[in-house]
């Protein structure tokens, strides 16, 4: 069993930092108002992260250097600085949701401010940091969280029993008149760029090495998948106990109803921990991938045991609470400007790491077979659809 939890570590880091209340919020929204009609989406994106973190764990098994030193070395250290500050900068955006959503719990339970539980999970947070083990106290915090999540929302499915004849019908490849915007969203929460670049850290950080190559590949996707069931999961409760309800999902609470076919009067209660399961560890995970890459690609290296990583690590957590105070309980403004960064870093993120795949398999430093480069490739020009299609709702239209 240690040695399971050694190799899935990565991976579970990977989804739980996807994984924030944004992606319960999107997949529950689309459940309760679109049924089954947008499920499709979900396994495509688990395919197209799978590649790129795939791609992105050799890249980490076969290099002494990391991913953005490679990119200077390579390109530029403009290009190396810039992808640092687009991902750091993302990072802070969202942290700001994870934030808030950490806070939400406490506060909407106990009727009070959410201002001293932002920062004091932002504090514990914090204090995590200065723990020798870290990277360890980080994964199992990690598990547990995703565990706890994954088990709350199977079982409500299972109970709540999905009609599986609608659910056929309804998986037809095609979006809805008027879900435009939540199908972008949940293409953008299920299909992480900046969750699969960073994988090629995380290997390093565990020391994998070459000799079992395939099976940390293998175990590398492990988080990917179940970032994608969990949001299955999600989805498929909303449209099997919200939907006949016709709760549209405009607060967490609504949210919550969503497993009362398990905890009955307690499912706001029960709902709140999730949601405090997927902030917390999104929070963790997502200021840990923005002060570890902002300190690579300003040159202070890369070690979570760095004293200079660690304060940017807390940057992220400072950044992120400072904004959630200011902005109260608005995750929906926040997640749009996070949007909006995303759209200048994204396609430029995946563009650098086919390139950087590319370049090794053509100089035979490791394998890259026809069906993975397919999959990167398409998986870009979707990434750039993305931004393109974010970009002309959030400046234009």
């Amino acid at each position: 069993m240690k040695k399971i939890f050694e190799l899935i570590g990565p991976g579970f880091i990977t989804a739980a930092m996807v994984l924030g209340p944004g992606s319960l919020a999107v997949a529950s929204k689309i459940g309760a108002n679109y049924e089954y009609q947008l499920l499709w989406i979900v396994p495509l994106c688990v395919v197209f992260m799978g590649a790129f973190t795939v791609v992105s764990t050799r890249i980490g098994i076969t290099s002494d250097i990391s991913l953005l030193q490679q990119i200077r070395l390579t390109y530029s250290s403009w290009v190396a600085i810039v992808v640092g500050v687009g991902l750091f900068l993302v990072a802070a955006s969202f942290q700001a949701g994870n934030s808030i959503g950490a806070g939400m719990v406490f506060s909407e339970t106990l009727s009070m401010s959410s201002t001293p539980w932002i920062i004091g999970i932002s504090v514990i947070a914090i204090f995590l940091l200065f723990f020798k083990t870290f990277f360890r106290i980080l994964e199992k915090v990690m598990i547990g969280m995703v565990i706890l999540m994954l088990g709350s929302f199977v079982i409500t499915l299972i109970i709540s029993n999905p009609d599986l004849t609608r659910l056929g019908r309804q998986f037809i490849f095609g979006i809805p008149t008027g879900s435009e915007m939540l199908a972008l969203a949940l293409v953008a929460s299920s299909f992480s760029i900046a969750g699969a670049f960073y994988q090629a850290y995380l290997v390093q950080e565990k020391g994998w090495t070459k000799a079992k190559s395939r099976s940390h590949e293998r175990e590398g996707i492990t988080g990917i998948v179940i970032l994608g069931v969990i949001t299955s999961t999600v989805l498929l409760v909303g449209a099997s106990v919200l939907f006949p309800k016709g709760i549209a999902v405009n607060s967490a609470t609504e949210m919550g109803m969503a497993l009362e076919p398990i905890f009955g009067s307690y499912a706001s209660n029960a709902f709140m921990l999730g949601l405090f399961a997927a902030s917390f560890s999104s929070l963790l995970g997502n200021a840990t991938l923005g002060g570890v890459l902002i300190s690579d690609a300003l040159g202070f290296g890369m070690k979570l045991e760095s004293i200079k990583v660690r304060a940017m690590v807390m940057l992220v957590i400072a950044i992120g609470a400072m904004v959630a105070i200011v902005f109260g309980n608005l995750p929906i403004e926040l997640i749009v400007v996070a949007q909006g960064l995303t759209v200048i870093v994204s396609p430029l993120i995946g563009l650098l790491l086919l390139l950087i795949a590319f370049g090794k398999s053509a100089k035979k430093e490791m394998e890259l077979g026809i069906g993975l480069k397919v999959l990167m490739i398409l998986g870009w020009l979707i990434l750039l659809f993305l931004a393109l299609a974010n970009g002309y709702n959030l400046f234009i239209k």
